[in-house]
C-alpha cells in the first residue's frame, strides 16, 4: 500500500491500483485541496481518529442513479402529509456535528475528526459541500452532507433523531435534483439505502461516470 507525501498532492491512479478491500494508500494530509482533489478521482478518506488517515476507493462502488429512487408506500404517505419539512444548506454546521455525536448501532465511536469536520466546514464555504436539513417543529431532527462534484453527489455521513427522518430527506434530495444528477455516491452498502434503490456497481463503471459528469475537471 502506498505512503502518501504531505508535500504533494497525489494519489495512485484508483483505475488501475487495487488496493487491500479498496484501501489504496495511507498518510497525507486532510488539507481541503487534498480532500477535493481524493473526491474527483473517487477517493475518499475513512480512519479512526487515533490511526493514520486511509484513502479508499472500493469495488464495487454502492451508489444510487436517482431514476433508480424507490419510495415505499409508507414513505409516500410521510412525505404526502408533510410530516418534515427540509431545507439545503441552511445549517452545515448543525448537520456535520449532528453526524459526528449521533450514537450508531455497532460503532464505539465515529470518523469524524476535528480537522476533517474543519475542511467540509471550509469547502462547505467554497461552495462545494452542501447540507441537507429535516426538521419537525422547528427542530433539527435529522439530516445529511455531501460533496458536490459536477454532476455526482458524494454522499458522506446522515443522522436521525427520529424515525424516518434521515429518508426522508434523502427522497426529497434526490426528487429535488433528479433532473440536475446523474449519480449519487453511497461509498459502502448499508441496507437503509439499498431499500431507496442503491446498489452496487463495479470501480470502473463509477470512475467512468464521475468523470464523465464531473463539470470542475
Amino acid at each position: 500500500m502506498i505512503r502518501l507525501d504531505s508535500n504533494e498532492i497525489s494519489f495512485p491512479n484508483p483505475l488501475h491500483y487495487d488496493g487491500h478491500e479498496g484501501m489504496i494508500a495511507f498518510g497525507g494530509d486532510l488539507s481541503v485541496e487534498r480532500i477535493w482533489f481524493a473526491y474527483q478521482n473517487g477517493i475518499f478518506p475513512w480512519f479512526n481518529p487515533d490511526e493514520e488517515i486511509l484513502w479508499w476507493c472500493p469495488d464495487p462502488r454502492f451508489v444510487l442513479f436517482p431514476e433508480e429512487l424507490k419510495i415505499s408506500k409508507s414513505m409516500k404517505k410521510i412525505l404526502k402529509n408533510n410530516v418534515f419539512t427540509f431545507t439545503e444548506n441552511k445549517n452545515f454546521k448543525e448537520v456535520i456535528k449532528n453526524c459526528r455525536e449521533i450514537s450508531r448501532k455497532g460503532q464505539d465511536g465515529t470518523w469524524l475528526s476535528d480537522e476533517l469536520m474543519e475542511s467540509f466546514i471550509t469547502l462547505h464555504e467554497f461552495g462545494f459541500a452542501k447540507s441537507i436539513e429535516v426538521w419537525q417543529n422547528h427542530e433539527l431532527v435529522g439530516g445529511f452532507y455531501g460533496l458536490q462534484i459536477g454532476k455526482v453527489f458524494c454522499g458522506e455521513s446522515m443522522f436521525a433523531k427520529v424515525s424516518n427522518a434521515s429518508k426522508a430527506g434523502f427522497i426529497h434530495f434526490v426528487e429535488a435534483h433528479k433532473n440536475e444528477l446523474k449519480l449519487i455516491d453511497c461509498q459502502s452498502h448499508t441496507e437503509h439505502l439499498e431499500s431507496l434503490g442503491a446498489r452496487m456497481i463495479s470501480k470502473k463503471e463509477f470512475l467512468k461516470t464521475l468523470h464523465k459528469n464531473n463539470e470542475r475537471r
